[in-house]
């Protein structure tokens, strides 16, 4: 990570309750990385809106990382139903900006101690199987994710789902 990276990660705010204005921030992160569909960023935008509307009782959580008064990257999370300790990582995402500065790390890093705090043990986290998704199976291996499930044509026909899964404490 360069000198200008650090600098830049130092002077993020940090915050976990959703704004209205968040809805607009959150389409145009997720559109920016070209990956996902119409219906996808229309899932994205509903996870912040549910949460707007409910508050903690949607049961999505949220970590925002702002600079300079800009929403630069985020991500959804929130506990599994039906389980006792295990998380769903819904989304993460930063601003294309900021892509290889190290925030989704961070990110990533603040989400993991947030989901420790709550009792969480295990988070998982799914993805595609298509070329273009190879960085962020990478990233997920670079941060300790290993696959645990791979479920084919999934998605689509060819594009299948593949679920990664981290353990975290010392309770696992």
């Amino acid at each position: 990570m360069t000198k200008a990276a650090l600098t830049v990660l130092d002077e993020i705010v940090w915050r976990e309750v959703p704004l209205a204005s968040d809805v607009e921030s959150i389409r145009e992160i997720v559109a920016s990385s070209g990956f996902f569909s119409r219906n996808e960023l229309q899932i994205a935008v509903e996870l912040v809106q549910e949460r707007l509307s409910k508050g903690v009782l949607s049961g999505y959580h949220f970590l925002f990382a702002e600079r300079s008064g800009m929403l630069i990257g985020y991500a959804c999370f929130g506990p599994i139903p039906g389980t006792q300790e295990s998380y769903d990582l819904y989304w993460i995402a930063v601003r294309a900006l900021m892509r290889g500065s190290g925030l989704g790390k961070l990110i990533l890093e603040k989400v993991e101690q947030r989901i420790d705090e709550l009792g969480g043990r295990r988070i998982y986290v799914e993805t595609s199987s298509r070329p273009q998704y190879h960085p962020t199976r990478a990233f997920y291996g670079r941060c300790g994710y290993a696959e645990e499930a791979f479920l084919k044509n999934f998605y689509a026909p060819g594009d299948d789902k593949i679920i990664y899964v981290k353990a975290l404490g010392s309770r696992v």
